[in-house]
């Protein structure tokens, strides 16, 4: 039998089986070089990198619709860019059940009455050699078997020894991608690859392939049926079997592709199976998304005559349905339409001198009485003729009419600079200034947002607030009783002083020092404590009697006068230069004129 067994080893293997003299340790195995398959049938070492799939027809119609938004196929995603790694091996655990073929790897180990670490692979006839143990057949075992197996042929040659079995670097193998693949073909995949890295590995189906309806065929036979969508939508992969070589992925034509669009949480292209409805497909997209109506579904449908025709679906009722190819469903959105103010409940805010306050809920034919009453009423510090209140639709409002004069000051700052002629380097350098200062002030402008604060228009003795119907976010804010009166701007000591009953407002201007040099006296403002605002050209340009002058306005609690500075002032140099130029033109002009009567 050792002479059977050395006749199918090398030279150097059936070296060691010469009588040699005893030794105290173990025998030391050497291990032959192992068979290496020949260069024309190296496998390729993994996948190609897969791409993003290419949308078809039917998906690039329906993102047209829904612009800018892009609606891809159902489960593009798994088969996009870098899935192809699927396939590849990440250091797999080898299934105990595994059949061992010719270009495995088996990592042998034993120890005891020998010593062996051996790398061995199985050659075409599905055998491995052991030294000194000879021959092994091994293709076809499991490789919960192996071990078994190579101890009980190596202990007709030794005795006291153990032996430990396990797979190294797998065999590769050739499986065939069909149908409507995006890379149909044959392709050199890992022995542990299953259909489903297979698949990944091919670039998945192509947009005229389906999702649903792939097979494993083996010989003639279809070994099985794989969806997708079970993977998907239920992370089924009790279908997802391991390949064996030559096996035949078939991924067939597409079924009926519908869309489903809007207020969903996974809008998508999707693939029906025969019998599915419309409450299948809802059910694929996940479900209404919170902020959908639930009630109806919109259908856009395109018959025969390539019109777009649009049904209305109700929920429940309509679920039912069956679908064409080519329909887009659309769920409608609950906060697209804006629901009318009389329909709406009121959260509102109310601040400062209340009793209670906070924010509050009313009816939707809510006003500013029913606010004070709900916190509570006002408080006898409450100085109702400064009320502050703010809405967010004038805010809104008042942003876009900023946003525009601003636009306009800027295009005038710009014209200023493009139209305006200058005759010397002094009116350059001025031009070039006032250029400078108004993009400073445009700069300055957009840094500032409006408040969105309503005006009143509340008398100083008001005890009630006007009769005005409250909208969603409004701010209503009650200040305190204010004991002062402000001045600022160009005057010699701007401050706030203590408002005295019926002082009028030069007696304030007189308190801060009175204008300075620099002042724009005519140009004086008053700001009231409502909101309102009182000009001293309003008084000159006839909207008070002359007995009711600007500075003889009576002052109330909480009014502000602002005096602004003179913008374009002319210094006597200046004024002295301009003038002399004048009277130089002037006669120049006349001793021309004297020449041609001469």
């Amino acid at each position: 039998m050792v002479f059977l067994a050395a006749m199918a080893l090398p030279a150097d293997a059936q070296a060691d089986l010469a009588p040699r003299a005893e030794t105290a340790g173990p025998i030391r195995l050497r291990q032959t070089s192992p068979a290496v398959m020949p260069p024309a049938e190296q496998p390729r070492r993994g996948p190609e990198p897969a791409t993003a799939p290419v949308a078809g027809e039917f998906e690039a119609y329906v993102s047209r619709m829904v612009t800018p938004l892009q609606v891809r196929r159902f489960g593009a995603e798994l088969m996009a860019s870098g899935s192809g790694d699927i396939a590849q091996e990440f250091s797999p655990m080898v299934p105990q059940d595994y059949l061992v073929q010719s270009g495995d790897e088996l990592v042998i180990s034993m120890w005891g009455s020998i010593d062996a670490d051996l790398r061995v692979v199985v050659d075409r006839t599905g055998r491995i050699i052991v030294p000194r143990v000879g021959s092994i057949m091994v293709a076809g075992t499991r490789q919960a078997e192996l071990a078994d197996l190579i101890t009980r042929r190596a202990a007709q040659v030794f005795k006291n020894f153990q032996v430990s079995v396990s797979l190294g670097q797998l065999r590769s193998m050739r499986v065939f991608v069909t149908g409507f693949a995006a890379r149909p073909g044959a392709l050199v995949v890992s022995s542990l690859s299953s259909l489903l890295g297979t698949l990944a590995a091919s670039g998945g189906p192509s947009p005229a392939g389906s999702f649903r309806d792939i097979q494993l065929r083996r010989g003639s036979r279809v070994l099985a049926q794989f969806d997708l969508y079970d993977l998907l939508l239920k992370g089924d992969r009790a279908a997802d079997v391991l390949l064996q070589a030559d096996d035949v992925v078939h991924i067939n034509a597409v079924g009926t592709q519908v869309a489903l669009v809007g207020s969903v949480n996974q809008p998508a292209v999707f693939e029906l199976k025969a019998g599915e409805t419309l409450s299948d497909l809802l059910r694929m997209a996940g479900g209404f998304a919170a902020v959908a109506d639930r009630s109806r579904l919109a259908i856009e449908r395109i018959d025969d005559r390539s019109t777009m025709r649009v049904a209305e679906v109700s929920v429940p009722a309509g679920l039912a349905a069956a679908l064409r190819p080519g329909d887009v469903v659309r769920a409608l959105s609950a906060i697209d339409v804006a629901t009318p103010i009389q329909l709406k409940n009121k959260r509102i805010r109310v601040e400062g001198e209340v009793v209670r306050p906070g924010e509050y809920v009313l009816p939707a034919s809510s006003t500013m009485a029913d606010a004070l009453k709900a916190a509570g009423g006002l408080t006898p510090q409450a100085y109702l003729f400064a009320t502050e209140f703010y809405r967010a639709s004038v805010k809104r409002t008042q942003k876009e009419n900023y946003a525009r004069a601003l636009r306009d000051l800027e295009t005038e700052v710009t014209q200023l600079s493009a139209t305006r002629r200058a005759s010397s380097a002094d009116e350059v350098a001025g031009l070039t200034a006032r250029v400078a200062a108004g993009n400073r002030l445009v700069d300055r402008l957009r840094q500032l947002e409006p408040s969105g604060r309503v005006v009143l228009e509340l008398a100083p003795d008001s005890k009630s607030l006007p009769v005005l119907l409250l909208e969603d976010g409004d701010r209503l804010l009650i200040p305190p009783m204010s004991a002062t009166v402000g001045v600022f701007g160009s005057v010699f000591n701007a401050g706030s002083y203590l408002h005295m009953s019926e002082r009028p407002i030069r007696e304030y201007l007189r308190l801060a020092g009175g204008p300075t040099k620099g002042a724009d006296v005519s140009s004086v403002m008053l700001v009231r404590a409502n909101g309102s605002v009182v000009s001293a050209r309003q008084s000159k340009g006839g909207w008070f009697s002359s007995d009711n002058a600007f500075d003889s306005i009576v002052s109330q609690a909480g009014d502000t006068v602002f005096v602004p500075e003179e913008m374009d002032k002319l210094n006597w140099v200046q004024g002295l230069k301009e003038w002399s130029q004048v009277l130089y033109n002037l006669g120049l002009g006349a001793a021309a004129i004297k020449a041609v009567f001469n």
